[in-house]
Protein backbone atom coordinates (compact mmCIF):
# COMPACT_ATOMS: atom_id res chain seq x y z
CA UNK A 1 0.00 0.00 0.00
CA UNK A 2 1.46 3.76 -0.83
CA UNK A 3 -0.20 6.80 -0.16
CA UNK A 4 -1.39 6.99 -3.15
CA UNK A 5 -3.84 4.44 -1.83
CA UNK A 6 -4.75 6.13 1.49
CA UNK A 7 -7.81 8.13 0.11
CA UNK A 8 -9.41 4.91 -1.25
CA UNK A 9 -8.68 3.07 1.70
CA UNK A 10 -10.48 6.24 3.90
CA UNK A 11 -13.52 5.54 1.96
CA UNK A 12 -13.77 2.29 2.28
CA UNK A 13 -13.41 3.01 6.37
CA UNK A 14 -16.07 5.30 6.13
CA UNK A 15 -18.47 3.54 4.12
CA UNK A 16 -18.13 0.80 7.04
CA UNK A 17 -18.29 3.04 9.61
CA UNK A 18 -21.60 4.31 8.30
CA UNK A 19 -22.87 0.45 7.86
CA UNK A 20 -21.31 -0.25 11.91
CA UNK A 21 -23.58 2.82 12.63
CA UNK A 22 -26.33 1.81 10.85
CA UNK A 23 -25.99 -1.64 12.35
CA UNK A 24 -25.85 -0.46 15.61
CA UNK A 25 -28.60 1.70 15.41
CA UNK A 26 -30.84 -0.69 14.58
CA UNK A 27 -29.54 -3.28 17.02
CA UNK A 28 -30.28 -0.77 20.01
CA UNK A 29 -34.01 -0.21 18.64
CA UNK A 30 -33.99 -4.23 18.62
CA UNK A 31 -32.80 -3.78 22.53
CA UNK A 32 -29.91 -6.16 21.26
CA UNK A 33 -27.44 -4.24 24.02
CA UNK A 34 -24.67 -6.36 24.41
CA UNK A 35 -24.48 -6.68 19.91
CA UNK A 36 -24.85 -2.54 19.76
CA UNK A 37 -21.98 -2.12 22.06
CA UNK A 38 -19.29 -4.34 20.42
CA UNK A 39 -20.86 -2.75 17.21
CA UNK A 40 -20.54 0.76 18.19
CA UNK A 41 -17.11 -0.02 19.94
CA UNK A 42 -15.97 -1.43 16.32
CA UNK A 43 -17.72 1.92 14.59
CA UNK A 44 -15.22 4.45 17.03
CA UNK A 45 -12.14 1.71 15.75
CA UNK A 46 -13.04 2.28 12.47
CA UNK A 47 -13.18 5.91 12.40
CA UNK A 48 -9.90 6.23 14.48
CA UNK A 49 -8.06 4.08 11.66
CA UNK A 50 -9.61 6.71 9.44
CA UNK A 51 -8.54 9.70 11.09
CA UNK A 52 -4.99 7.90 11.39
CA UNK A 53 -4.79 7.13 7.68
CA UNK A 54 -6.24 10.72 6.92
CA UNK A 55 -3.62 12.45 8.78
CA UNK A 56 -1.09 10.56 7.22
CA UNK A 57 -1.96 11.05 3.55
CA UNK A 58 -2.51 14.82 4.58
CA UNK A 59 0.71 15.26 5.75
CA UNK A 60 2.27 13.99 2.75
CA UNK A 61 0.24 15.40 0.18
CA UNK A 62 -1.11 18.64 1.94
CA UNK A 63 -3.64 19.13 -0.29
CA UNK A 64 -5.59 18.11 -3.22
CA UNK A 65 -7.74 20.73 -5.75
CA UNK A 66 -11.12 20.34 -6.54
CA UNK A 67 -10.93 20.21 -10.28
CA UNK A 68 -14.45 20.77 -11.36
CA UNK A 69 -15.82 23.78 -11.92
CA UNK A 70 -18.93 25.96 -10.83
CA UNK A 71 -21.69 24.67 -10.24
CA UNK A 72 -20.29 21.32 -9.10
CA UNK A 73 -17.62 23.11 -7.67
CA UNK A 74 -20.71 25.07 -5.34
CA UNK A 75 -21.98 21.95 -4.26
CA UNK A 76 -18.62 20.12 -3.66
CA UNK A 77 -17.21 22.86 -1.30
CA UNK A 78 -20.65 22.93 0.48
CA UNK A 79 -20.09 19.34 1.32
CA UNK A 80 -17.14 19.98 2.24
CA UNK A 81 -17.38 22.74 4.58
CA UNK A 82 -20.58 21.13 6.62
CA UNK A 83 -18.12 17.86 6.88
CA UNK A 84 -14.99 19.22 7.94
CA UNK A 85 -16.75 21.47 11.02
CA UNK A 86 -18.98 18.46 11.94
CA UNK A 87 -15.83 16.29 11.98
CA UNK A 88 -14.21 18.18 14.41
CA UNK A 89 -16.96 17.64 16.30
CA UNK A 90 -17.40 13.62 16.44
CA UNK A 91 -14.27 12.76 18.24
CA UNK A 92 -15.39 14.88 21.83
CA UNK A 93 -18.81 13.24 21.46
CA UNK A 94 -17.81 9.97 20.37
CA UNK A 95 -15.95 9.40 23.83
CA UNK A 96 -18.22 10.98 25.81
CA UNK A 97 -21.47 8.90 24.48
CA UNK A 98 -18.79 5.86 24.63
CA UNK A 99 -17.71 6.78 28.06
CA UNK A 100 -21.69 6.99 29.24
CA UNK A 101 -22.83 3.86 27.64
CA UNK A 102 -19.78 2.21 29.35
CA UNK A 103 -20.54 3.27 32.75
CA UNK A 104 -24.19 2.60 32.12
CA UNK A 105 -25.35 6.04 32.53
CA UNK A 106 -28.15 5.32 30.22
CA UNK A 107 -29.66 8.49 30.47
CA UNK A 108 -26.90 10.47 29.93
CA UNK A 109 -25.77 8.49 26.97
CA UNK A 110 -29.05 8.41 25.20
CA UNK A 111 -29.44 12.25 25.68
CA UNK A 112 -25.75 12.70 23.96
CA UNK A 113 -26.14 9.68 21.42
CA UNK A 114 -29.43 11.90 19.67
CA UNK A 115 -26.72 14.14 18.30
CA UNK A 116 -23.35 11.97 18.24
CA UNK A 117 -25.46 9.11 16.42
CA UNK A 118 -26.75 11.66 13.22
CA UNK A 119 -23.27 13.73 12.73
CA UNK A 120 -21.20 11.13 13.30
CA UNK A 121 -23.01 9.31 10.41
CA UNK A 122 -23.37 12.50 8.50
CA UNK A 123 -19.93 12.72 8.39
CA UNK A 124 -19.21 8.99 7.32
CA UNK A 125 -21.49 9.42 4.66
CA UNK A 126 -20.39 12.72 3.39
CA UNK A 127 -16.50 11.47 3.60
CA UNK A 128 -17.71 8.93 1.22
CA UNK A 129 -19.43 11.75 -0.97
CA UNK A 130 -16.50 13.78 -1.28
CA UNK A 131 -14.12 11.41 -2.14
CA UNK A 132 -16.12 10.20 -5.13
CA UNK A 133 -16.50 13.87 -5.85
CA UNK A 134 -12.54 14.44 -5.65
CA UNK A 135 -11.33 11.20 -7.04
CA UNK A 136 -13.50 9.34 -9.36
CA UNK A 137 -15.91 11.89 -10.98
CA UNK A 138 -13.69 14.90 -10.90
CA UNK A 139 -10.02 13.23 -10.67
CA UNK A 140 -6.81 15.62 -10.13
CA UNK A 141 -4.76 16.44 -12.87
CA UNK A 142 -1.46 14.76 -13.20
Amino acid sequence: MTIEDLPTLNAALNSLATVLLLTGWVLIKRRRERAHKAVMLTAFGTSVAFLTSYIVYHLSVLHVKFTAGPPVSYVYYAILISHVFLAMTVPPLAVVTIYRGLRDQRAAHRRIARWTFPIWLYVSVTGVVIYLMLYVLYPPAG
